[in-house]
């Protein structure tokens, strides 16, 4: 939460934390009393106001617009769509786009991982079978030293990416996870959201060497629903 206006400088602006720029929108907001239909000030107005960078502004309203928030014209400016009330929490309104975003993103990412899991255990080479093999075995090896996975998890599906035989299934999730961590780095301040997910990695590399297409399928499936039930958990503990 912004305490002051005058807290930081655009300047500083590689030092923003992408959540704080919502919090200082919502305050400016209910400090104005602005409400459905009424436009925000110009995004230069914003900058000055509120001493954040121009482009870290400019990303957090594009995430808004997304989620029906606001609306964005260049000739009328940008309009509130949706209620922002004293009444809202700040915190609980900004997890809340945080969630639905990353909700939207996963029913997008879910049929492609899945089908992405399906070439890949029908065409994947005896080297590419090995080296999913491998990259599990990293993975796991990884999270259970408690160390960052993430870049081994990463790893481990652009190897199921590459044994499809189609690397626009890499392109386009790759394309899709960026959209959403271009804004949120951290979901929620969690780096390692879907943590629980790792365990279930081995098995589905099993599955995959195995050429078991069903245990394959049901495990993707399983890793994207567990996310987005811990997504959906955490985005009602914050709104009650």
């Amino acid at each position: 939460m912004v305490e002051s206006p005058n807290r930081k400088e655009p300047e500083a602006e590689q030092e923003d934390a992408p959540r704080d720029v919502p919090h200082a929108l919502i305050k400016l907001i209910e400090e104005e009393g602005l409400q459905v239909g009424d436009r925000l000030p110009p995004e230069l107005e914003l900058v000055q106001r509120l001493g954040f960078g121009r482009s870290t502004i400019r990303e957090t309203l594009k995430t808004w617009e997304s989620m029906g928030v606001v609306s964005r014209n260049k000739g009328a400016g940008t309009r509130l769509t949706a209620e922002v009330s004293r009444s809202t929490t700040r915190v609980a309104l900004t997890i809340k786009h945080e969630a639905e975003s990353l909700l939207r993103m996963q029913q997008v990412r879910r049929p492609l991982e899945i089908e992405a899991v399906r070439f890949a255990t029908r065409l994947a080479t005896p080297e590419q079978r090995k080296l999913i093999n491998a990259r599990a075995a990293e993975l796991i090896a990884v999270y259970e030293a408690g160390e960052d996975w993430r870049p081994a998890d990463h790893r481990f599906h652009r190897a199921v990416h590459e044994a499809t035989g189609n690397l626009l299934f890499e392109q386009i999730i790759d394309q899709i996870l960026k959209c959403f961590h271009d804004i949120y780095e951290t979901p929620f301040g969690k780096p390692h959201l879907g943590q629980a997910t790792i365990p279930l990695h081995g098995p589905l590399a099993d599955a995959i060497v195995a050429g078991d297409e069903q245990k394959a399928e049901e495990l993707t499936g399983k890793i994207i629903d567990m996310v987005c039930a811990e997504t959906q958990q955490i985005s009602e503990e914050y709104n009650g």
